[in-house]
């Protein structure tokens, strides 16, 4: 018997910057043509001043953790021997949010504000994601 794979992500169009990004281990996210803002994940319209003007952009990878949850059952076989494990939500220094998973930390330690880095995982040959470990 074979151990179950986890999900990944399909490449999609619209998600494709984002994957070949994390693949040169950068985390790209879109950038508003028009203000400014960064957004993620990525769409057609900006929220801050909907324009449909936007461009991928290079972010530093640095943020805080805004809120995580720590996962103790297992609800995908491919996950089975992480858990328990953290999903966080990260506050990017620029300011979008972006969810991923704590790595290099102890659940128990995880703290709201924790400042955090991406680092990236080499998930298939073609996948490569981002997660964060504490700075």
């Amino acid at each position: 018997m074979t151990d179950p794979q986890k999900p990944i992500p399909a490449i999609t169009p619209q998600l494709a910057p984002f994957l070949e990004g994390a693949k040169r281990q950068e985390l790209i996210i879109q950038k508003c043509g028009e203000c400014g803002t960064y957004r993620f994940p990525p769409r057609d319209l900006c929220s801050a001043c909907l324009s449909n003007k936007s461009a991928w952009a290079k972010v530093s990878g640095k943020g805080i953790v805004f809120s995580f949850t720590i996962m103790h059952q297992v609800y995908h076989p491919g996950f089975a021997a992480e858990v328990p494990y953290a999903v966080v939500l990260v506050q990017l220094d620029e300011g979008p949010r972006i969810t991923s998973n704590l790595v290099g930390v102890s659940p128990r330690n995880i703290r709201i504000g924790m400042p955090v880095t991406a680092v990236f995982e080499e998930v298939s040959d073609e996948v490569t994601l981002p997660k964060f470990a504490p700075t």
